[in-house]
């Protein structure tokens, strides 16, 4: 294994702007891997591989074929299966790894959240009574809310969402983050929303509808994240970068 031979499991803003910090280090080879649910991604820099691996051993295939020496994790928060995959392939091929992740969202002042363990109980807790919800989701964890039809849904996405998968009359927002407060507070007003159902994803880029919802003073059903922050996990891209560089023997900041 090279350990200047670097695979960044992505689909986060965070996995693309770290593949663009170590862009520039000519000693590094890096590869940023895309599982490919997006149908029309970002622009990503650099090298870029787009699919699965066929779980934790088809990584570590993968890695000790392509002489990986530092996988890093910088999946979604609610990716749980792929940092699980990552962790024990890490273990088995004996790489080190790497943790990015994003803090969760901490309520303030203000907020009226309600906690939800997954996106079956998130549904359950809008209520017997109708309710105009905006879901903001994403589009693979629809099909709990279908059971309640008496709620009118507001499901925003960055790709389509198959009828199937979706509660019957639902209304669709297909846009990309980030989403700023101002727009959001307009978003959640012009369509009456009653409440909002989110993941806790933590970052800023989708924050903008939990302080709208906040200054509106609606509730919000907030899903927690499947997995507690990894132990030694790194909170930034910065020090990511950082210790990366200094994983592979590369001075911390160039010139030095």
């Amino acid at each position: 294994m090279n350990p200047r031979h670097v695979l960044i499991l992505g689909g986060t803003g965070e996995a693309r702007r770290l593949a663009e910090a170590l862009a520039g280090e000519p000693a590094l080879s890096v590869t940023l891997s895309l599982a490919g649910r997006t149908s029309n991604p970002r622009a990503q820099t650099g090298h870029v591989r787009v699919g699965g691996f066929g779980g934790a051993d088809g990584l570590v295939r993968y890695m000790r074929e392509n002489g990986i020496g530092i996988l890093v994790d910088a999946t979604h928060p609610f990716a749980a299966r792929i940092s699980q995959n990552a962790e024990r392939a890490t273990t088995e091929a004996g790489v080190p790894l790497v943790k990015l992740e994003r803090p969760p969202w901490q309520a303030v002042e203000g907020d009226r959240w309600v906690e939800a363990t997954d996106a079956a109980e998130a549904a359950r807790l809008l209520g017997a009574a109708p309710r105009t919800v905006f879901l903001a989701i994403g589009r693979q964890e629809l099909v709990p809310f279908a059971a309640f039809s008496q709620h009118a849904y507001i499901i925003r996405s960055v790709d389509p969402v198959a009828p199937e998968d979706a509660p019957a009359g639902a209304r669709f927002i297909l846009e990309r983050g980030p989403f700023d407060a101002a727009a959001e507070r307009a978003l959640l007003e012009e369509n009456g929303v009653d409440i909002v159902v989110a993941k806790n994803s933590g970052g800023e880029a989708t924050y903008g509808k939990i302080a709208a919802a906040r200054a509106l003073g609606l509730p919000v059903v907030m899903v927690r994240r499947p997995r507690p922050p990894a132990e030694g996990g790194i909170a930034t891209v910065e020090e990511a970068a950082a210790r990366i560089r200094h994983m592979a023997g590369l001075p911390v900041e160039r010139g030095e």
